[in-house]
């Protein structure tokens, strides 16, 4: 075939231009922005995240830490520290309750020392590079270590300095672990047993493989450190391993673990580190896949520090629950439970308080991740069935850690928003067994005082603990009971949960203005002793002034009880506007929480700690929704940042993070087991949310800057929007929402009672209020 020259240029021309158009799109890279130390100068007595910098894929089964802390210690790494004592294997969701399934990894030059508190080796943070896909340190005697992960394990890369003795010392952290050197195979085989909620044959088996040959070997024990120089295997209490390099080596550890076999943890090294030659490829590949996962919720405009702040936040609103299942040769799911100790088909998660997230991770997983959604909610039945109780406070087993039955909050909002992934009527029969009987693990494993829940209506005073806080906590959780049993058209458990579910009201004081404790003879505990601003029983980390907007279900209820709109609007807004001061109560002493109020300035508003972190967005269902924008865009600015200090409080495994991302985007879940989000102020010019299934929503804020804060008007796919919320399947199915922003609020937009949010009671008129209180 004979072509022109001149059709040959334009052809060209037009497969250039062709590729230009079809090409896919580049994915950012968002990943970088992440400081994963954001949070870690924390202590006891003062959170600002009390977080770590996890290297970790999305939802792992495993991460890895940098350890400044001793064995055993919940702050495993702390900012202020000088020194580091290894490279851990991490699983921990809270400081409060520890770690599990740990051991490290430390390279020591020099002389063999393997105490922990003696091999620990000065470091300064200038030479750390921190992010979710990759952690190095150059230490000060000259080691750099490196760290990238994969989902079941992790690759660290340690390179020692020339003309230096280079040790690597195995540390199996506490209790019981065994290992086996094979200097032949290049391999440390063995299992460590470590943690408070774990079954009595709890094990975490774990396979690594080093690049370079062993000159020397031997095992030592982490109790009184003794070494036994040539010994291969050791088993018991606290014992290790060590192995020695040529002087000036770089070695490679591969690293897998498994929680159902030695065979599995080796599977799993070819599964996910088989081809990985070098540490560069695993980087890249985890690098990827933040990326990707980032990229999907693609901010545009803002501060520098907002974009930090916010892929910080998302970074960490995608790391918990773990996955604790594995997969089979075959490619199918399965897992040991960590409720009964056997081997179960199927999906597990666990690592989560859902106290803690069921205001806001939740509810984002149930837009970015409804897929695995889907999965997680049939695991807490088969955990319900392998355990007798619904989890609701899992690292690995089960525990009765906090208080509320929310696991039903999760179920409900799934349902509803038909993430589904469940039998409903299953949930009911799970939830009804809950709420009517008494686990042995604390405060959330199954209900205490449920007699006097269904007889009284609420939990007494001095019965059990935290009564009032049980009492609002489980009238909203039998309200998420009720969802579900009133959409199936299950009559029996709508009536019971839909009786429940009112019974917020019979802690009520009207004189007062407050929730309270109550006596099981009706009378109000404390009597005239009673301070609004005193912390803890029968509150849960809050007072008063803190807790009695926890009505997330009925907030025209609570309006309702307090005598109308006009002395609700005041009381809230003097929540906000009152000093930060608080009585230590019946805790005896200051608490880390009543510190972040009164560092946070923002009145009784502590958003430290779960309870109010809604309460910006009741305004929205008072007819004041500027007033929310203005709230909401003040936290967001001023109690996060992507620093050592970001958090205004405990960071619990995504809780705080989700607020701040679900809020940055311009909406909130006030109340998880409905379908809507509560609108409040973008925080960014535009957010595009790729979905799972490839539709995007956008949310467009013209005119958006640290100003202007208020909403002007909005749109929906074009038309005129007025609502204060968007329902779920809004997001989903794709589309726009478009505001327009101000400096000045808008008082007229949004206003009218159809504009406002879903609540169970009709507002009444302050001259028709009374209270029925049942006895």
């Amino acid at each position: 075939m004979n072509i022109k020259p001149i059709q040959l240029s334009l052809m060209a021309c037009f497969v250039i231009l062709s590729s230009a158009f079809t090409a896919p799109k580049k994915t950012p890279d968002l990943v970088s922005l992440v400081d994963t130390r954001q949070g870690t100068d924390s202590e006891w007595s003062l959170s600002y995240g009390n977080t770590y910098p996890t290297v970790a894929m999305p939802f792992p089964v495993h991460s890895f830490s940098a350890q400044t802390g001793k064995n055993g210690d919940g702050w495993k790494y702390q900012y202020k520290a000088e020194t580091i004592r290894g490279f851990q294997q991490v699983h921990q969701c809270s400081p409060w309750v520890n770690d599990y399934a740990t051991f490290s990894l430390m390279p020591v030059i020099g002389e063999l020392v393997v105490n922990e508190n003696e091999r620990a080796t000065a470091f300064k943070h200038e030479n750390e590079t921190a992010h979710p896909h990759y952690y190095s340190v150059e230490l000060d005697n000259g080691i750099q270590a490196e760290i990238s992960p994969v989902t079941r394990g992790g690759h660290m890369r340690f390179s020692f300095p020339k003309g230096e003795e280079a040790f690597l010392v195995f540390d199996g952290y506490t209790e019981q672990s065994s290992v086996k050197i094979d200097p032949k195979a290049r391999k440390i085989t063995g299992w460590v047993n470590n943690g408070l909620l774990v079954p009595d044959n709890f094990r975490a088996y774990f396979e690594l493989q080093f690049d370079q040959p062993f000159v020397s070997y031997g095992t030592w024990e982490n109790k009184e450190n003794s070494v036994q120089k040539g010994e291969k295997e050791a088993e018991g209490d606290g014992k290790g391993a060590y192995i020695q390099f040529k002087p000036g080596t770089v070695v490679q550890v591969k690293i897998a673990s498994s929680y159902i076999s030695p065979a599995q943890a080796n599977l799993t090294m070819q599964q996910e580190l088989e081809g990985h030659k070098h540490l560069e490829q695993t980087k890249k590949e985890a690098k990827d896949k933040w990326n990707e996962l980032m990229g999907r919720v693609l901010v545009e405009g803002g501060s520098e520090k907002d974009r930090a702040t916010f892929y910080a936040c998302l970074f960490r609103a995608n790391l918990f629950s773990h996955r604790f299942f594995e997969i089979n040769e075959a490619g199918d799911p399965y897992y040991f439970s960590p409720y009964d100790g056997k081997i179960h088909e199927g999906y597990m998660y666990t690592d989560n308080g859902f106290w803690d997230t069921f205001r806001a991770q939740f509810p984002l997983s149930n837009i970015l991740h409804p897929t695995m959604q889907a999965r997680y909610m049939q695991s807490l039945l088969d955990a319900q069935e392998q355990s007798g109780f619904l989890p609701t406070w899992s690292c690995p087993g089960t525990s009765g850690i906090m208080i509320g039955n929310h696991a039903i909050s999760l179920l409900a909002d799934a349902h509803v928003k038909g993430v589904g992934g469940f039998d409903a009527t299953e949930a009911l029969e799970a939830y009804f067994h809950e709420i009517t009987n008494k686990g042995p693990w604390g405060g959330s494993n199954g209900r205490e005082a449920h007699k006097d829940w269904f007889e009284l209506g609420y939990i007494p005073y001095k019965v059990v603990g935290e009564s009032a806080a049980k009492t609002l906590e489980y009238s909203y959780d039998d309200f998420c009971g009720y969802q579900i049993a009133k959409s199936i058209g299950n009559e029996y458990y709508a009536r019971i949960f839909g009786r429940q579910m009112y019974n917020y009201k019979n802690i009520y004081d009207p004189e007062s203005g407050f929730m309270r404790g109550k006596k099981r003879n009706g009378e109000w505990a404390l009597g005239e002793d009673f301070n609004p601003i005193s912390w803890g029983d029968p509150f849960t980390e809050a007072n008063a002034w803190q807790y009695t907007w926890s009505v997330f279900h009925d907030i025209n209820g609570l309006v309702n009880l307090m005598g109308g709109v006009e002395p609700f609007t005041k009381k809230l807004d003097t929540f906000f506007s009152m000093p930060s001061v608080y009585d230590v109560g019946h805790y005896g002493q200051v608490i880390h929480e009543m510190r972040e109020m009164e560092l946070a300035n923002m009145g009784q508003y502590a958003h430290g700690n779960q309870p109010v972190q809604h309460v910006a967005y009741l305004y929205n269902y008072i007819g004041q929704p500027w007033k929310t924008q203005h709230r909401v865009r003040k936290i967001m600015s001023e109690l996060y940042h992507p620093t050592p200090q970001g958090f205004p409080g405990d960071e619990d495994q995504g809780g705080m993070s989700s607020w701040y991302v679900l809020s940055a985007m311009g909406f909130y879940s006030v109340c998880p087991g409905t379908d809507q989000y509560v609108i409040g102020s973008p925080l960014f010019e535009k957010v595009t949310l790729t979905l799972e299934d490839g539709k995007e929503f956008v949310v467009e804020a013209k005119n958006n800057n640290a100003d202007n804060v208020y909403i002007q008007s909005a749109t929906l796919n074009g038309r005129d929007f007025t609502k204060n919320y968007i329902t779920y399947s809004q997001i989903i199915n794709g589309g726009k929402l478009s505001f327009v922003m101000d400096n000045i609020p808008n008082k007229t937009r949004a206003v009218a009672e159809e504009d406002r949010p879903f609540s169970l009671s009709e507002l009444e008129e302050p001259s028709s209020f009374t209270t029925e209180v049942r006895q």
